[in-house]
């Protein structure tokens, strides 16, 4: 308390003395140096004219001179600037830290579904496995390009693995010899894949299930960095001129009649800053519409679709493509021979199985944690946070100078020409069109940077909002599980117990419980494999 009443007691002797001639400049001195302004041998030992003042003007002798005003100016630009940085601080770090994570999280999913799979034909089949692998490995990394921004086509790379794996199921599967087909024969049969289809509506299925999984995640992700660049973009916005000499006034005017202690009133510092932040202010509902869409697609990004269940699931997919290929292999084998004619061999070269699998279980325990480790969970907890500074845009001007710059009401403070008891002149609101009439910044026109930058939110709106995203779950396309049979209807009344997804820890362990009943060797099991005899 004793604090707060010698506070009290300077601003009143300041308000009582008013902006008369300052009794002397070595408070402002020490400011002055204090705060790195430049070299202190240019700042007058006394009160002098202030007759090159161009913004601090005063009718009474000034502790200021044109080369200090210059320096307040600068110095007052970077004040605001770093105490926007400052608010901005926390928000910038929430979305960069989940962007990073949930890119880590997504390259973590990706080499885990290679690894499965690459497993599958190891524990199956292993005299193909180190062909399938080069296959597989293909595929995830055109899955990660995917998810993290290449413009690539799921529906085209999709298509590519099952062209490229029509080969070796021929010459192990469906058509095996002591021999490999020539590169001719293999290129013949890549060629006639989808013509002759060995693994049925199955790629289809899968183009779906990609197409719906990897497409939320991308936007996602994108969503995240925009985030990211909006904040970067506003942190570092250009002041105009008319807003550098209110902040000069505002800051560091009273400076020159020695009030270095003065606060301005908090009218005088909304419409100030106000009228500085205008531009900024139009961000406002776009990035509350930006951060509703994202809580959105949050929501939506669950169930069989979700990019978890459709990665770590893959293998179960492959094995049951495989296994309809063997199933059919007769028929196969006669289009087969209508299309690319009698197999052309050449001496064998495939090498077997050397993949290791131990270094999987360290993954696999990674998808095993509590609920709260989920995608769903995750992005859940990080639209909780980030809902708070839904209206950071729109209140900026309020918080700094509520929380940094304004006096505390009821104490004298700064109107830019003298300490008063309160500021007396009209409080414009936030945005362009509301500084109609400010007495303190002019704002003109439009800046082409917030433009730019507005532009951007609306797309990536538009990209949140997009309706092929999986907002409802009534899919016609159909599941094809190891569980059952190969073409397990999936409705929209899927729950955790039938193994279609879901949210939470139940969709998790579902994933898990396949994946180790496809990791554990085949043989002797009286389970059918796609390299059964």
């Amino acid at each position: 308390m004793a604090g707060k009443g010698l506070g009290l007691v300077v601003l009143l002797l300041l308000a009582a003395r008013g902006a008369g001639e300052p009794r002397g400049c070595e408070a402002v001195r020490k400011v002055f140096q204090l705060r790195q302004l430049g070299p202190l041998r240019g700042v007058p030992d006394s009160p002098r004219a202030g007759v090159d003042l161009q913004v601090c003007t005063s009718k009474n002798p000034t502790c200021c001179n044109k080369k200090m005003e210059e320096r307040y100016q600068t110095a007052a630009k970077q004040d605001i600037q770093q105490v926007i940085q400052t608010s901005s601080a926390t928000l910038k770090f929430l979305i960069s830290r989940n962007a990073a994570a949930f890119q880590e999280t997504f390259e973590t999913l990706i080499r885990l579904a290679e690894n499965y799979t690459s497993t599958l034909f190891c524990n199956a089949c292993r005299n193909m496995a180190a062909e399938a692998a080069t296959r597989i490995q293909e595929f995830f990394t055109d899955v990660g390009l995917f998810i993290f921004g290449t413009d690539i086509s799921t529906e085209e790379f999709v298509n590519r693995f099952f062209d490229n794996l029509f080969p070796v199921v021929y010459n192990h599967i469906i058509n095996p010899g002591q021999t490999d087909i020539s590169l001719e024969y293999a290129e013949c049969l890549r060629m006639a894949r989808r013509d002759i289809r060995p693994f049925g509506n199955i790629p289809k299925k899968v183009i779906g299930q990609m197409g719906r999984s990897l497409l939320p995640s991308r936007t996602f992700l994108q969503a995240l960095n925009l985030g990211i660049e909006v904040i970067n973009t506003t942190d570092h916005l250009h002041f105009s001129k008319d807003c550098g000499r209110a902040l000069l006034r505002m800051q560091y005017c009273p400076h020159c009649q020695g009030l270095t202690l003065s606060k301005p009133c908090m009218g005088y510092c909304l419409n100030v800053i106000r009228g500085c932040l205008a531009y900024m202010a139009e961000v406002d509902l776009h990035w509350q519409a930006y951060i509703q869409s994202l809580e959105e697609l949050s929501s939506a990004m669950r169930g069989t679709y979700d990019i978890e269940h459709v990665l770590l699931n893959f293998h179960s997919v492959v094995n049951d493509a495989l296994i309809q290929a063997r199933v059919h292999r007769p028929e196969l084998s006669e289009q087969v021979n209508k299309v690319c004619g009698p197999p052309v061999r050449k001496p064998a070269q495939s090498p077997s199985c050397s993949f290791d699998q131990n270094k999987d279980n360290e993954g696999l325990k990674m998808f095993s944690r509590d609920s709260e480790e989920t995608l769903a969970n995750r992005r859940k907890e990080f639209i909780s946070h980030l809902r708070l500074y839904r209206a950071f845009y729109g209140g900026l001007a309020d918080q700094l100078c509520g929380n940094e710059l304004a006096a505390a009401d009821g104490l004298p403070c700064w109107n830019g020409e003298d300490v008063v008891r309160s500021y007396t002149l009209r409080v414009v609101g936030s945005g362009i069109k509301a500084q109609f009439g400010n007495p303190e910044v002019k704002v003109k026109g439009t800046d082409p940077v917030i433009n730019q930058i507005i532009d951007k939110l609306k797309h990536i709106i538009q990209l949140l909002q997009s309706r092929s995203f999986p907002k409802y779950y009534n899919w016609d396309l159909r599941q094809t599980g190891s569980g059952g049979s190969l073409d397990e209807e999936i409705s929209g009344d899927c729950d955790d117990e039938d193994g279609c997804g879901g949210s939470g820890i139940g969709e998790v362990k579902r994933v898990m419980k396949i994946t180790d009943s496809l990791l554990l060797p085949l043989s002797g099991t009286g389970k059918m494999t796609f390299c059964s005899p």
